[in-house]
Formats: structure tokens, sequence, C-alpha cells
């Protein structure tokens, strides 16, 4: 369960760093715009960008935004897809919450099941 500080926090504009790991068994950390919904998080971007690539082969990934002493983690299993209407839904949130993304016919959207959640004080139930 998610505080209303933490939903509060989750609807700021904050960007995170998207974790998975690569081939190599090496941690592959990039800097993201993610949205959650319903106990998922969402990351859209390119086909074949290589975050996609290891959430596709390994299924997990994470997801870390911070703001001072206030942060918030989510782990779980990934899967990415091209289906319009769950691209359609993720553009939506990211709007919602950042700004209208340019227009990328290669958009997928990499979606992670919440399994752990772990955060600062006021984001813990």
């Amino acid at each position: 369960m998610l505080t209303d500080d933490a939903l509060a926090f989750l609807r700021e504009y904050h960007l995170a760093t998207l974790s998975t790991v690569g081939r190599r068994g090496r941690v592959h950390a990039v800097p993201v715009g993610f949205t959650y919904e319903d106990g998922v998080v969402r990351v859209i971007g390119s086909r074949g960008s290589q975050k996609f690539l290891n959430a596709e082969r390994n299924g997990r990934a994470s997801v870390c935004s911070v703001d001072g002493a206030r942060w918030i983690s989510f782990e779980g299993p990934a899967r990415v897809t091209d289906d319009p209407v769950a691209v359609a839904r993720a553009v939506e949130l990211y709007g919602e919450r950042y700004r209208q993304p340019r227009e990328n016919p290669e958009r997928v959207v990499l979606e992670m099941t919440v399994e752990r959640v772990l955060g600062s004080q006021p984001f813990r139930a």
C-alpha cells in the first residue's frame, strides 16, 4: 500500500533511475520518466533500446526516484509491449505527469508489476 504522501509524490515532476540487468550480469541504470497506476510502473521509449532489451531478456526491473529526503523505489517483473492500447495509456499517463511526448512510431512501453516498494518514512504505510 502507498500512502497519500507517496501518491502525491508520484504525481509531481520527478525523474527516476530505471535499473535492469545486462547480458554480462552488470546493472544498467538510466534516467527515465515513469508513471505509476494501480500497482504498475510504466516507462515509455523506443523499441530496441538497451533498457528494454535487458528487461525483455531478464524479466525484471527496478525504478527509484529521489527528491531530497523523499524517495521511493519499486521492483518487480517487467515486460515490454508494443500493444497500441498499452502504449496509448502509457503515453497518456506520461503526458499528465510530465509533458506530451513527441510522436514515435517505434514507441514501446515497459510495464513493471510492483512486487516491492521501499521509500522514505512518509511513503510507508
